[in-house]
């Protein structure tokens, strides 16, 4: 685990502008979080994930970076970061730091230069194209955020590409210049003694250098249109494995650990696979497979036996919520009895699967999804699609320390960048301290139950077991899991070889010989 501390970690994720703030401006900083590691060691987790923390205009939240090797003030000083890297590690965690480096903010100093011409020391770096005779953009490419992926630049008179935001334009991969320097920037940060990275959009770095069209995805018309087509020109490209190989042979300097997000809607965890099969490519992955709204047996086998069917020695991080997508209790909710059975549900589930783990701020508190106005957005596509797609702000909603009606729930002294709700605030930390029956306390108590079980920590599974739906049950070595993913109760006949006596963290749950009952939302973990 010291050589390869990743292998069955468990990650928290901390967005920093919603977690905790030390001077009372509203938004969460890199001294507040310090102030809290205590806290997140208490959880049992092995890492700590920092989302953006760079220099940044904020159009994205800080996924549009204008500066990749310094702190935006927004967060605090360079000396701030220093000091929570120590502190982390103090505490026994490893720190992974946000890399976004499939595109930069169109306020870096190398796309600026970029856009003065094409004879510029720069002007290569990012991605340009001619427009078509009649002057619209190149190809059919759409962005994620809506509308075309070409932005027409007048100075330079031709399109750049922008699978985002067209403040955020996208780095040319062909290009040896741009991967070196990119790749100097995560050194940079590994000097700095971060263990790792996260990073975003890992499967966006390359494009076809030939700019073919993608083709259509034979499906209805979806609220983002971008669904509509199958993105096999624009992303996922073969070039990038050979940057992975590079990515991994600078960690591997450092011992430092990679976790790539993949973002496809119909072969993620193919690409996942790929992506981290073998010892040359990314340690980790994960993909929103597991983020979305299907919640059957069915689907979270299905996901798993694909990953490992395809990449036998590849390494998933699976996570049923972060800082892009609404909080699995609220996405879930029609599958739960109660909003606690579902929180401590989801938590004995995830943290059974085999493999590593990310686990988002707030998910420990049961913290449900924000219901927030249209004149409270932040979040681009949320305002370019609303009503109709609400976008992410509602995740993303300050962490609530303390209970009240202040509504700052004890992150700031001051307005919340996103308000906190009653809703939000009746999830409190110290309430849940308080009740040891809490989703709180669970979390622990399930993860001390995965520290002190040798069978949870890998990949290896003795395979999923038949059980009458909505039931999912599977072995890791000895133990028999089981989950009952409805709200009625479920009576299963364990299999000769799994029967033996209720160990560890259950709810609903008894055993008689082989008949193993689960009430609705029980679970239970057996032992031969």
């Amino acid at each position: 685990m010291a050589e390869e501390w990743w292998r069955g970690a468990v990650t928290y994720q901390v967005y920093p502008r919603s977690f905790q703030d030390s001077n009372g401006d509203g938004i969460g900083d890199l001294k507040g979080i310090t102030d809290r590691l205590r806290y997140i060691a208490s959880l049992g987790v092995d890492a700590v994930w920092l989302s953006p923390i760079f220099r940044s205009p904020m159009a994205d939240m800080g996924y549009d970076v204008s500066d990749y090797t310094d702190i935006d003030p927004l967060f605090g000083t360079m000396d701030d970061f220093d000091h929570l890297v120590a502190k982390a590690h103090e505490f026994g965690l490893k720190v992974i730091v946000d890399q976004v480096i499939s595109h930069s903010s169109d306020q870096h100093p190398f796309f600026i230069e970029s856009r003065k011409g094409g004879d510029n020391p720069k002007a290569d770096w990012y991605v340009w194209a001619d427009a078509k005779p009649d002057g619209t953009p190149p190809n059919n490419w759409p962005s994620v955020f809506g509308g075309s992926a070409w932005e027409w630049d007048g100075g330079r008179k031709q399109y750049y590409l922008h699978n985002f935001l067209p403040s955020q334009p996208d780095f040319n991969f062909h290009n040896p210049e741009v991967q070196d320097w990119l790749l100097g920037t995560m050194r940079f940060w590994l000097e700095r003694g971060v263990d790792g990275f996260r990073l975003d959009t890992v499967n966006y770095y390359f494009h076809d250098a030939r700019l073919r069209n993608n083709p259509r995805r034979r499906i209805a018309p979806q609220v983002n249109p971008y669904e509509m087509q199958l993105h096999k020109f624009s992303k996922s490209r073969p070039e990038n494995l050979d940057f992975l190989a590079r990515v991994r042979m600078l960690t591997d300097e450092y011992g430092a650990a990679t976790v790539g997000e993949v973002g496809d809607s119909t072969r993620a965890v193919e690409i996942m696979a790929e992506y981290t099969s073998g010892a040359r490519h990314l340690h980790q992955a994960y993909s929103f497979d597991m983020l979305g709204p299907e919640f059957t047996p069915k689907h979270f086998r299905r996901t798993i036996e694909v990953f490992f069917r395809n990449a036998p020695d590849g390494w998933p991080a699976w996570a049923f919520s972060n800082h892009d997508v609404i909080r699995h209790v609220t996405r879930w909710r029609e599958h739960g009895a109660d909003q606690d059975s579902l929180a401590k549900l989801a938590a004995a589930m995830l943290l059974s699967f085999p493999g590593s783990v990310c686990l988002y701020q707030g998910e420990e508190l049961g913290q449900t999804e924000t219901e927030l106005e249209f004149s409270e957005l932040t979040d681009p596509p949320g305002i370019r699609f609303w009503p109709d797609y609400k976008g992410r702000d509602g995740c993303r909603t300050p962490m609530v320390w303390e209970a009240g009606t202040s509504r700052q729930g004890g992150f700031t002294t001051g307005t919340p960048w996103l308000p906190v709700k009653d809703a939000q605030s009746a999830r409190n930390v110290a309430g849940q301290e308080a009740n040891d029956h809490s989703v709180l306390h669970f979390y622990r108590h399930m993860l001390e139950f995965r520290s002190e079980r040798p069978e949870l920590h890998g990949r290896e599974m003795a395979g999923f077991l038949r059980a009458p739906d909505p039931v999912l049950m599977f072995r890791r070595g000895g133990l028999t899991c089981a989950f009952n993913l409805g709200v009625e109760a479920r009576r299963i006949t364990l299999p000769r070889g799994a029967e033996g006596a209720l160990t560890g963290p259950r709810q609903a749950a008894s055993l008689s010989g082989r008949k193993l009952d689960l009430g609705p939302n029980g679970f239970a973990f057996v032992t031969a």
